[in-house]
């Protein structure tokens, strides 16, 4: 039946409840050859779930960063109009009503896309665009999406206008309402599949998002909504499905497989918790990984109380896989059970782009390929991230400068005007270029990937030492002598490069033969040793501020400001400002990595 959009949302946001949809027409069961002679055959039915994870706003095989057609040294492939076409070839070889199509959250977010309808031409303007990601996921015919914590990237409002424009339920079952503690969105979706000559198979689908939201995006969400774990509310609304008639139980979860959090012990729920409730939560048969951005075919997960294989499967992030779960089920002492589940990947690469999707999508796409094209500036000479994680690089440095400014000018006239500005920012990208000559605003978006925005912080000498330190884990430790192969020199402990930060406005060393926790030397601020009681205001990204990456004392840090304009919005407001980027306005040494007090390059 169609679904009120209207309707739907008013209830969903009152009550949390759940979509239940039929199917609209009479599907065809594979049946068995006869189990015996003599005996009625067993019915049976093949049913195949897709999904798609992290897509972040990829709708085409385009980089908008590079004005180019996206390409990698895998031979990868993004973007839903190739998605499109996958999912039109497995309706066609398993029949469209025997198939459902799921993805498991990060929608709204990542791209100049993404950004352009949610700033630019925003989708909340009175007379406002369709959302182009809900144009696309619309058109090829999603049945149910789970949250992802970038969805609450731009704020409630717009992602609720997101929802009110999508044809398929945004499923959050522990997004609560910080107040009722009653879901904000539809917990679950449940579709049947009638079959000839049997009961129909009925199939939910519960959606999690990840608990980190209240961290990430605590500005947006605070006193509004609350986030509690996926195992617990798991364990919840499992048992509530399968009382409700529930055949299969899938869940899509924005959180990975591994078991770990990245903001430590601020929270008392995992991250990537995925593999928790396959172990922890009965009656779940299988689960489509999200958040991780890894490529998992399938992992199987034994439950520990009923002893079986819960199916996992993680398609690659940016629509370049397609996961599929392929579910074989009998008719038995008069219900549906699961035989069997079988989960693998389908590849982009493979496919041409669905020319559906490119007709539907193609001013949009042109709107936003001329905006990031817009020169601002121009640069005396090139700046490159490719050492930026191991060299002090003048491009981050100009990250620096922008955020402290920006900080100064904000603080001007308050009690905390004449303390001394520190900046933090990180290496996000390792191919990022400001080319000598015209400056583009996709060269500045470039540098800057994520949406994160601004705050100060109140920070004292020890906890920016304490801070340095913890960021210095990211390398790994190599004997003064020994060879350094910059290849394996960072990322240790599978430390990402955004989760290492540069400090401006100190100077310091780094020494990598020393162990992790006593790496930071020759701490200076303004020609003399750093002052442990000494105060600072701290720039910092709006992610780190609230906890992303677990660094000590940021997040409990007084804040003294903070604003919603984006960083990479200031960067381009700054060199527009300038005309001119030239790097003694912005560059400086302020930190090396050493050995033994020997500096490593």
């Amino acid at each position: 039946m169609p679904l009120n959009r209207r309707k739907f949302l008013k209830r969903s946001a009152v009550t949390g409840a759940g979509v239940a949809l039929a199917g609209t027409a009479a599907i065809p069961a594979a049946e068995a050859a006869e189990a015996g002679r003599g005996k009625k055959p067993m019915k049976r039915y093949a049913l195949t779930v897709m999904g798609t994870t992290d897509l972040h706003g990829h709708v085409f095989n385009w980089d908008y960063f590079k004005d180019a057609e996206y390409t990698d040294s895998a031979g990868n492939a993004q973007g839903l109009a190739r998605v499109s076409t996958l999912v039109d070839q497995v309706r066609r070889e398993k029949g469209r009503r025997n198939t459902l199509l799921l993805d498991a959250g990060d929608t709204i977010q990542g791209t100049p896309l993404t950004y352009y309808y949610a700033k630019v031409d925003p989708i909340t303007a009175e007379g406002g665009p369709v959302h182009p990601m809900a144009q696309a996921m619309n058109a090829i015919g999603y049945d149910a999406v789970a949250l992802g914590n970038h969805e609450f990237n731009y704020g409630i409002e717009t992602l609720r206008k997101f929802e009110e424009q999508c044809d398929f339920p945004l499923l959050g079952a522990n997004a609560l309402d910080a107040k009722t503690l009653k879901p904000a969105f539809p917990p679950y979706f449940i579709k049947k599949f009638p079959v000839k000559g049997a009961p129909p198979v009925k199939v939910a689908v519960l959606g999690l998002t990840n608990p980190g939201i209240a961290i990430w995006d605590k500005a947006y969400v605070q006193g509004k909504l609350t986030f509690p774990g996926l195992e617990e509310q798991a364990a919840k609304w499992v048992p509530k499905l399968r009382s409700m008639g529930a055949d299969v139980v899938v869940v899509s979860a924005h959180s990975g497989s591994s078991g770990t959090s990245s903001y430590g012990d601020q929270l008392p729920y995992v991250e990537n918790a995925a593999a928790n409730v396959a172990r922890q939560v009965p009656g779940i048969d299988a689960i489509l990984v999200g958040h991780a951005h890894q490529e998992i075919a399938e992992l199987r997960v034994t439950n520990e109380e009923t002893g079986r294989d819960v199916v996992l499967s993680e398609p690659l992030c940016y629509a370049e896989r397609l996961s599929l779960f392929d579910f074989e089920l009998v008719f038995e002492r008069g219900r549906w059970r699961v035989e069997s589940v079988k989960a693998s990947l389908r590849n982009a690469a493979t496919v041409a782009d669905d020319p559906r999707i490119t007709r539907l999508l193609s001013d949009e796409h042109a709107q936003v390929v001329e905006y990031v094209n817009q020169v601002v500036g121009s640069a005396t000479e090139t700046l490159t991230t490719v050492q930026a994680r191991y060299k002090d690089a003048p491009i981050i440095d100009l990250i620096s400068k922008v955020q402290e400014d920006v900080v100064r000018a904000a603080l001007a006239g308050t009690e905390y005007a004449s303390l001394p500005v520190l900046s933090q920012a990180s290496p996000f990208s390792r191919t990022s270029e400001i080319p000598a000559g015209e400056v583009t605003i996709r060269d500045l978006s470039s540098l800057y990937v994520y949406d994160n925005t601004l705050v100060a912080k109140l920070m004292t000498g020890a906890q920016v030492r304490a801070y340095l330190e913890y960021s210095a884990e990211y390398f790994a430790q190599t004997a003064a002598g020994a060879p350094v192969d910059v290849n394996r020199l960072t990322n240790a402990n599978g430390r990402p490069d955004y989760n290492y930060d540069y400090v401006s406005g100190l100077q310091y060393e780094i020494d990598i033969a020393r162990p992790a926790g006593s790496r930071i030397r020759n701490v200076m601020f303004e020609g003399a040793a750093l002052d442990d009681a000494q105060q600072f205001v701290f720039a910092v990204n709006n992610y780190r501020a609230n906890g992303g990456g677990a660094f000590p004392h940021v997040a409990s840090a007084k804040e003294l400001w903070s604003e919603s304009t984006e960083i990479r919005t200031r960067i381009a407001e700054w060199v527009t400002e300038k005309g001119v980027l030239d790097p003694k306005d912005f560059a400086s040494v302020d930190w090396k990595l050493t050995r033994d007090g020997t500096p490593v390059f």
